[in-house]
């Protein structure tokens, strides 16, 4: 019952939140979503920094979307190991691809002085959230997913 409400009541609940909570925040305070631009300061960093993590990032969040919205379509998908190892190899790649331009990012706004005179604390914030939640996910698919799996099909009986 536990996984039920852990694994698909709760991403339901954190899209409707996300959703709702940004409705709110635009109606509230209309500006608030726009950082300071930055792109003048330097550009180079800031376009693969951003190309790279966005990208990567996206194409994550739309493999877990697709896997949260058509379950039992999916579970068939990913039947075959051979298409399951298939699909968490291009997850980490994506993943590593997304973690690297956000360390480019992260590296632009601490070795650029004129980039981090403008860099507000909650930049920095959700720089580090952003750091620790793909750390841990990354950690989590290596370490759960991939040394039980790998560790189950290596063993000869």
């Amino acid at each position: 019952m536990f996984d039920d409400f852990l694994y698909a009541a709760i991403p339901y609940l954190a899209v409707a939140i996300a959703i709702v909570g940004g409705m709110i925040r635009y109606s509230r305070d209309r500006f608030s979503y726009s950082s300071q631009s930055s792109q003048f300061l330097e550009s180079r960093a800031l376009f693969w920094g951003s190309l790279t993590f966005h990208y990567g990032l996206l194409l994550v969040l739309a493999g877990h979307t697709i896997g949260l919205v058509f379950w039992d379509g999916w579970e068939r998908v990913l039947a075959a190991p051979t298409r399951l190892y298939s699909f968490e190899i291009a997850g980490l790649a994506l993943t590593i691809l997304a973690l690297a331009g956000l360390l480019v990012l992260l590296g632009r706004r601490i070795f650029n002085a004129r980039v981090r005179a403008v860099t507000s604390t909650m930049d920095w914030v959700l720089l580090v959230f952003l750091l620790a939640q793909m750390t841990l996910g990354l950690w989590v698919a290596l370490q759960f997913r991939w040394g039980a799996s790998w560790y189950q099909y290596s063993v000869v009986p």
